[in-house]
């Protein structure tokens, strides 16, 4: 696991990266494909990737340096189960709130059942974290429900990740821990009483980066936000990234967790 500058976690554990969603913003795509290596091993004969990789042990790969070095993203930014990652969890003694799968969608449709499964059984084997999932597919939250798949525990929280009024939304029927991830904010949040459901946290932040076209928010659209969560009386997250936007006075850094203490 690795330690974090996300603000509302302490660490990130990555047993699963890469995405075929194509969002414009993302990070994780940037990172992936700048550490990716030079030689890409284990394609097929004509070069092209497998497109879902499963990897029991870590490639090792030489670096610009010459070093040789453990590929944390061999296949750039090719969904690629990492195996070899899923004790770290039980390695870790002292308790820790983790973002899993920070640099990947662990419930994006092209992830297999088994991997999902696995994930939830390395958490499972490590309860002494808190356990942070997000997802731009949160259908498959309910599917995985219905089939008995989705733990119910207090250490595993749920996860929506909305960029805008059309994306996907999760009803949190199935389970109590669910928050929504509002990053970037990159339009007016029409949102009201009832908009957010059963959900308990909103985490809100703008984009980062030289993007072009990148969108700054305005105060009022963090302050409508805010609005909606204080009704249903969710705690409210704000990545420092809108500082600028809110002020430092303005700056709500809650948690749900800390509200039942």
């Amino acid at each position: 696991m690795n330690k974090t500058k996300i603000e509302w976690c302490d660490s990130t554990w990555n047993p699963v990266t890469g995405c075929f969603h194509k969002c414009e913003y993302c990070y994780a795509r940037r990172i992936a494909e700048r550490f990716k290596p030079f030689d890409l091993p284990h394609t097929t004969t004509d070069g092209v990737f497998k497109g879902i990789n499963d990897l029991a042990t870590p490639i090792i790969t030489e670096c610009k340096d010459g070093e040789e070095r453990v590929c944390a993203y061999p296949y750039g930014f090719e969904p690629t189960f990492h195996r070899y990652r899923l004790a770290e969890p039980q390695q870790q003694k002292k308790p820790k709130t983790i973002f899993v799968c920070s640099m990947a969608d662990l419930f994006g449709d092209w992830v297999p059942d088994n991997w999902i499964e696995e994930v939830f059984d390395a958490c499972r084997k490590a309860p002494q974290h808190r356990y942070l999932f997000l997802t731009k597919n949160p259908q498959r939250y309910g599917k995985l429900a219905r089939a008995g798949k989705l733990p119910k525990r207090d250490n595993m929280w749920y996860g929506s990740t909305l960029d805008s009024m059309s994306a996907k939304r999760y009803p949190g029927r199935f389970l109590d821990n669910t928050f929504v991830s509002i990053e970037p904010l990159t339009e007016y949040m029409d949102v009201g009483l009832g908009s957010f459901g059963h959900d308990r946290w909103v985490i809100i932040g703008a984009e980062t980066g030289n993007r072009k076209g990148k969108v700054t928010p305005k105060k009022e659209w963090v302050d409508k936000i805010c609005e909606a969560a204080d009704i249903t009386h969710m705690a409210v997250f704000m990545k420092d990234s809108l500082i600028p936007i809110v002020g430092e006075n303005s700056m709500r850094r809650e948690f749900p967790w800390e509200q039942e203490d």
